[in-house]
């Protein structure tokens, strides 16, 4: 980030008293130098239009009521860019700066990219092992085996199990704008306080994008049979909450699989074409969560070269 630029405005010395036949010369003198503050990096500027993207994506969809797999894929690309374009602006030596005066903000700001990391890192493992069982599964339904099928339904329940407490670990980051700006509220200047609330953003978009895919992918594949887990929400917001999943997730429901050598072929095919949608949703989805895993790894390390920096 760019600091702050310090003006100094002159005034010219006020003549005392009347004018005398031979004038003593005006002498300029400066005053107090005033801040002011001047434009915004490019970079923040570009950082503060991708958030302000990321916000109105998700307003779209309380808007529209649908959720689906172009929806969520969406939402990972523009968080991917905003990941990319903090890491830039944490390898400014203005940043760096910053950061140096308050190492509070800064260790939890490391914290909670790493809980980011963390999770995204769990749900790549988890979203190919569903491919892998969902492909598997493919065979199983051309077969009509009833005892693979089961077994899949099974895989599918523990995993969207695992992916539903990813939510509990990114509900609450540590990074607060106020903790940047009460550190040194004497000493810091407009650009400081501009650093602090675009980084907050940041971790406020990555929390809701990663929530919605956390919460999108459990409640397509959970079991009808259990109780929704929804992580972070309140008592009050959960009922409202239980058709977050996504859509092309959701089109195969577990009776949908059980009993297969009582179905006609007809219906055995309908569910193989909905399988195979089912798995380029899952491949898309595995695709830009990859990428925003890249982007938050990216990000993390140039959090740490500010600290090599720092030491």
């Amino acid at each position: 980030m760019v600091g702050v630029f310090r003006r100094s405005l002159s005034f010219p010395n006020k003549p005392c008293g009347r004018s005398s036949p031979t004038p003593k010369p005006r002498v300029s003198h400066h005053t107090r130098s005033i801040s002011l503050p001047c434009r915004s990096h490019p970079l923040i500027s570009h950082v503060n239009h991708e958030i302000s993207q990321l916000k109105s994506w998700f307003s779209f969809s309380g808007e529209s009521n649908r959720r689906t797999t172009s929806w969520i894929t969406d939402g990972l690309s523009l968080l991917k860019d905003v990941q990319e374009t903090l890491a830039d602006i944490l390898q400014l030596p203005q940043s760096q700066e910053s950061l140096r005066n308050r190492p509070v903000f800064f260790e939890n700001l490391l914290e909670d990219l790493l809980r980011f990391v963390d999770a995204y890192g769990i749900f790549r493992t988890s979203i190919l092992c569903l491919r892998e069982h969902q492909s598997a599964a493919q065979v199983a339904l051309r077969k009509k085996d009833d005892e693979k099928i089961a077994s899949y339904l099974q895989s599918r329940r523990s995993l969207a199990r695992d992916i539903a407490k990813l939510t509990s670990s990114i509900r609450e980051p540590k990074t607060k704008h106020q903790q940047y700006c009460h550190v040194d509220s004497v000493n810091g200047t407009y650009s400081d306080a501009e650093l602090a609330s675009v980084i907050s953003d940041v971790i406020e978009v990555t929390v809701l994008v990663s929530v919605a895919l956390f919460n999108g992918v459990y409640f397509s594949l959970r079991s009808t049979k259990t109780t929704p887990f929804i992580g972070f929400l309140k008592r009050s917001e959960k009922k409202e909450k239980l058709d977050e999943g996504i859509e092309e997730l959701k089109q195969v429901e577990e009776n949908s699989l059980v009993g297969l050598n009582k179905k006609k072929n007809e219906e055995v095919k309908s569910l193989m074409k909905k399988m195979m949608e089912l798995e380029n949703s899952i491949r898309e989805i595995e695709c830009e969560s990859e990428k925003v895993f890249r982007g938050l790894i990216s990000t993390r390390v140039s959090l740490l070269n500010a600290l090599t920096h720092i030491n």
